[in-house]
């Protein structure tokens, strides 16, 4: 795969290939003066996402979800929910339940006329007839070969495949057999269903593939009602021409299954079965994400292995752990916009995705203050209870009630501050506090919304750790007042009042991977790509303004990123804040 990587942004409302074709659909009136089975008048524009439920959705999901819903809303159309639910083998209703509750958090919506949600597995009786129509047509045979067989006179990409020797089968055998199938008379594996097309083809995917095979597995829908089960690829193009969808859009590894996608719905043309016009099959490039992986089959074992903690770790790419790692609908709404829809692959940099929720929660999370690594500054002419007011905005200035809502809070004697915050021998540049040096004094700092401190001393514990900071303070120089200006300092630090400080458990997330493409490294095991710092659990201080940041549950801790409560493992006992992403891209000199 090429690795060209997309680190920039393209116009949120550029046109893409898609847009052009239904554009074009739509001057045509291809779709136009179409009627459903009660009469109504349906729209030039009707898509689909059709996961298989077997797993969580992910972050490529979301991509796809994107697209068909949008393109559905700007052509008034509408998008329906399908489930390919054809493998009983993988599926259950808890994927299903999942996949339904992520979609609404993404605030799509497939009721905008009816509840358009289907399944596969509502169309397992057509499918059935359409096959036994096929059987009788003479375009399909039942095939006693086992699987191994099959795969051997398959052939490959250099050799050309070979008819099966029960190619020639009589219809009426195959269809005895087929219904003998049907009614479980047979084990799995012992007998399949294929369609006649071109054991010479240089297409795969067209030498007479399979459309159905035996499974004495019970189905989360249809429970014991069946044992043979229709393939994807003979399901797909059916039930999107049932359903009146206009273009089927999917990812590019679908383009060469396209062939018999139009190859199955034109051998049923003449029937009753669907009519036309008929859906079109349009793909585009998948989502690879730097630092990532999608696979459902790597991500269990990230599970196996226990190095995540479950499908919603906030390290996972699958969309109920970036919801818990604090990832809004909205940005990812803003990352599938910014990354916009081609035909060529590419890597997308995931600072992309970051920068979307950045840009999102910039503008909409309260501001906080919070120590991360904390060590007790003592301003020593303070009086032991003595407590003063201080004001800081509650949002950024680009939010709307910037001036109007403000946050109080108290400085008072003994503050925490971050221990980064003060060094006992200054390096060059370093402008925040350090002790008197010689005949100088100490350096000066502000207090973030507060006064302008100047240190005068620290203290050791046995083990030759700064565990106190000393200071003094300038009783004219608070934040706001005439006389602050008066005060010219270079450094700038946050704190918080230690007899006020709520104490929380603060998870550090990062990627998860050190490598940007742990999908395709060669000769290395993906597993030993791991970032052994993608997290970290510390405790922590914040302001006492916890209730500023409800409903959403998110806020920005000035100076080191936007978290968001972790509603999962926090009680009455212990606040749990999840880092969603860092102010600014450490990242960029690495990559």
């Amino acid at each position: 795969m090429n690795k060209k990587i997309k680190n920039s942004s393209v116009s949120l409302e550029s046109n893409n290939f898609i847009k052009n074709i239904i554009k074009k659909d739509i001057i045509k009136k291809t779709f136009n003066n179409r009627y459903d089975k009660y009469g109504n008048k349906l729209p030039q524009v009707i898509t689909r996402f059709a996961p298989e439920p077997n797993g969580y959705l992910h972050i490529g999901h979301a991509k796809s979800i994107f697209i068909n819903f949008e393109l559905a809303y700007k052509y008034n159309g509408l998008c329906n929910l399908r489930f390919d639910d054809t493998n009983p083998l993988k599926e259950n209703k808890e994927y299903v339940n999942s996949i339904i509750k992520t979609i609404k958090w993404l605030n799509f919506n497939w009721d905008k006329v009816k509840k358009r949600i289907y399944y596969a597995s509502d169309y397992f009786d057509i499918l059935y007839k359409i096959a036994e129509y096929l059987i009788i047509s003479g375009d399909a045979y039942v095939d006693s070969q086992n699987t191994e067989e099959i795969y051997i006179n398959r052939g490959n990409l250099h050799e050309p495949g070979r008819n099966s020797p029960f190619y020639n089968r009589l219809p009426s055998e195959s269809l005895n057999l087929f219904r003998r199938m049907r009614s479980g008379e047979f084990k799995d594996g012992a007998h399949v269903l294929r369609v006649k097309i071109n054991m010479k083809s240089k297409n795969i995917n067209m030498r007479d593939p399979i459309i159905y095979r035996i499974r004495h597995v019970n189905h989360y829908r249809t429970n014991n009602n069946w044992c043979i089960y229709p393939m994807y690829d003979y399901a797909h193009p059916i039930s999107d021409a049932i359903e009146n969808i206009t273009h089927s859009i999917c990812t590019l590894e679908f383009q060469d299954h396209r062939p018999f996608y139009e190859w199955i719905l034109n051998k049923i043309d003449k029937t009753n079965f669907i009519k036309r016009p008929f859906p079109k099959q349009y793909e585009f490039s998948r989502l690879n994400l730097t630092h990532t992986i999608t696979s459902k089959r790597k991500l269990l074992k990230l599970l196996e292995k226990k190095i995540v903690d479950g499908w919603d770790d906030p390290r996972m790419p699958t969309l109920i752990g970036m919801r818990r790692r604090g990832y809004t609908p909205e940005s990812i709404k803003l990352f599938c916009k910014r990354i916009g829809v081609s035909k060529s692959d590419s890597w997308i940099n995931i600072e992309i995705l970051e920068q979307a929720l950045r840009d999102d929660l910039d503008i909409k999370a309260p501001r906080i203050m919070a120590v991360l690594n904390p060590i007790k500054l003592i301003i020593s002419n303070f009086l032991d209870n003595q407590e003063i007011e201080c004001t800081a905005p509650l949002f950024s200035r680009q939010h709307t009630q910037y001036k109007e809502k403000l946050r109080y809070f108290p400085i008072s004697k003994i503050l925490w501050i971050e221990r980064d915050d003060f060094m006992e021998i200054p390096t060059k540049k370093y402008f925040r506090l350090y002790p008197p040096i010689g005949k100088n004094s100490g350096n000066r700092v502000r207090l973030r919304y507060g006064y302008v401190v100047e240190c005068t001393g620290f203290k050791k514990n046995k083990n030759n750790e700064v565990v106190e900071v000393y200071c003094k303070y300038f009783p004219d120089s608070k934040s706001g007042t005439k006389l602050s200006s008066n005060y010219k300092v270079k450094g700038n630090i946050h704190w918080i009042s230690k007899s006020h400080a709520l104490s929380i458990e603060a998870r550090l997330y990062d990627r998860l991977f050190i490598d940007p493409y742990p999908n395709i490294v060669n000769n290395k095991d993906f597993k030993l790509l791991i970032n052994p710092n993608s997290k970290k659990v510390i405790s922590a201080y914040l302001e006492p303004n916890l209730k500023l940041i409800f409903p959403k549950k998110h806020a920005q801790f000035e100076r080191h990123g936007y978290f968001i409560l972790d509603d999962i493992d926090s009680n009455n006992n212990k606040i749990i804040f999840n880092q969603s992403v860092e102010l600014k891209n450490k990242w960029k000199k690495m990559m």
